[in-house]
């Protein structure tokens, strides 16, 4: 393999300790526990990190609160615009490093991770940047009983400290869904990344350090859930949690809120159905499809992994299907010819070859894939695999896999179809390839799903509500939508006499 060597910045690091970053220092754990970070493509450790528990979540919290009450409560709106263009700035800068930081702990391609999650992320930040001077309340003409004349009026304050839990899949951008409306808010934060890939979390601290960004607006917690997310999420100085996840996890997080009724946000699972009418253009919609599951190893929350296909169109389908998977490279993440790099983790890569043992005995047809490479040493690699389950009677139809994994099924009547795909417990996205605009709009307009998607696939934009319906979460994030959900509305009174 062709594996490029680390820049120099990547090195040091590296080399240099992984602490807590609390109150704008970098600290040690409480108790001075550590654990190590692997290369999900060589199982090597590339670091070791400081492990945070319930006394590292207390000290985090008050230093966010700290500064909630201090320096950054009393930073202007135009103020938080220069910091947060700032630390895009910064981002983009770093691009090299952080995308090899990235691709070092999550496993996905230097060049993903570098012009695509590196990227998304700077333009989050900045996107967000320009909302601090539009958060507005209202004047409202209020008709009180008492004869007096009254003035009311709204204002929008931030809601406080947020815990920001996220996933292994986009440790960085999702890192930035989150962040960018809490400064944009006023807001502080602790960010507690996934123990798999804290790496970019702590690289991101250093940035928002050099930004000038007052000291305790930004806490970072490494660590585990046990150790230090359920105590964040139950925290009673926690007045929000926003969390991307699995749909088990987050019905903990909403049973910890209830403890001082803190606000929620999830952004949950998906089982995303992605439809192929007979009009449509075979050659794209087939790519489309494609890309839908094979990006990111699969392990999009919005993963492609449902695919009805019109009968008529079945068997070509199918073979292009063929095609785009035998085209994937697989291998190490800093491999330049690698398109496909390894699943995250052991657990992960047992949970994928679970399925799709378990879709062989259930009668499903395997098409191609369904194995580790077997040229690519002890790496958590998966091959692109496509299953044909015409009836949909295996788990692959019907629950998350999170891993490269699409079930292909067959369907001839549109309003079965639609039952078919809206028949699932989650709601995140779905899709349909057609030229025909009036079936376009027609079926998405019946779909179950917080993003639809015609013609193409996974296309997000900051300025553009994400989330879903059922299971797959409460809430919005990114566009104007998210600024609600990090803000309270105080409605103000003024008696005027009469």
């Amino acid at each position: 393999m062709n594996t490029m060597d680390l820049f120099p910045e990547v090195k040091r690091f590296l080399e240099n300790p992984k602490r807590l970053f609390i109150g704008g220092e970098w600290v040690d754990a409480a108790a001075g526990k550590a654990f190590p970070v692997e290369n999900p493509a060589t199982l090597e450790t590339i670091a070791s990190v400081a492990d945070a528990q319930s006394e590292d979540v207390d000290r985090a919290v008050s230093a966010a609160r700290h500064a909630l009450e201090g320096d950054w409560g009393r930073v202007s709106p135009a103020d938080r615009t220069r910091f947060m263009l700032r630390l895009a700035d910064l981002i983009e800068e770093d691009a090299e490093n952080l995308g090899q930081i990235i691709s070092l702990e999550n496993g996905k391609p230097y060049s993903n991770a570098k012009n695509g999650e590196v990227v998304i992320t700077a333009n989050i930040i900045r996107y967000f940047a320009g909302w601090p001077s539009k958060i507005e309340g209202s004047t409202i003409p209020v008709s009180p009983r008492t004869g007096e004349r009254m003035l009311n009026y709204t204002v929008k304050e931030p809601v406080g400290v947020c815990a920001l839990i996220v996933p292994w899949n986009f440790p960085l951008s999702m890192c930035a869904w989150k962040l960018g409306p809490a400064l944009a808010t006023g807001c502080t934060a602790v960010l507690k990344p996934a123990e798999q890939t804290p790496l970019s979390a702590l690289r991101l601290a250093e940035l928002v350090a050099r930004a000038g960004i007052p000291r305790g607006v930004l806490n970072v917690l490494t660590g585990f859930g046990s150790g230090a997310g359920a105590p964040l999420a139950a925290h009673n100085d926690v007045d929000k949690i926003a969390f991307t996840g699995s749909t088990g996890v987050g019905r903990l997080i909403a049973q910890s809120a209830v403890g001082n009724m803190k606000k929620v946000s999830l952004e949950l699972g998906g089982k995303s159905p992605n439809i192929i009418l007979p009009d449509a253009n075979i050659i794209k919609a087939a790519k489309g499809a494609a890309d839908g599951i094979f990006y990111n190893q699969g392990q999009v929350c919005t993963a492609a992994s449902r695919l009805y296909v019109h009968e008529s169109v079945l068997d070509q389908t199918l073979e292009e299907l063929r095609k785009h998977a035998a085209a994937h490279v697989v291998g190490p993440g800093l491999d330049a010819r690698s398109t496909m790099g390894p699943l995250v983790s052991s657990a992960q890569f047992n949970i994928v070859k679970d399925y799709i043992d378990g879709a062989v005995s259930e009668g499903a047809e395997l098409v191609c894939g369904g194995q580790k490479p077997s040229d690519l040493g002890e790496g958590h690699f998966m091959s692109p695999t496509v299953f044909l389950d015409k009836n949909e009677q295996a788990r692959i139809a019907r629950e998350e896999i999170f891993g490269p994994v699409v079930t292909v099924m067959s369907w001839s009547d549109v309003d079965e179809l639609v039952h078919r795909a809206n028949n699932t417990p989650f709601g995140l996205a779905a899709g349909l390839w057609t030229n025909d605009l009036n079936q376009a709009h027609t079926i998405a307009g019946r779909l179950k799903a917080g993003s639809v998607w015609i013609n193409c696939w996974n296309v997000v934009d900051p300025a553009s509500p994400f989330g879903g319906y059922k299971q797959s979460g409460w809430g919005r994030e990114m566009g104007k939508n998210v600024i609600d959900a990090y803000t309270e509305t105080k409605s103000v009174f003024v008696n005027l006499g009469e």
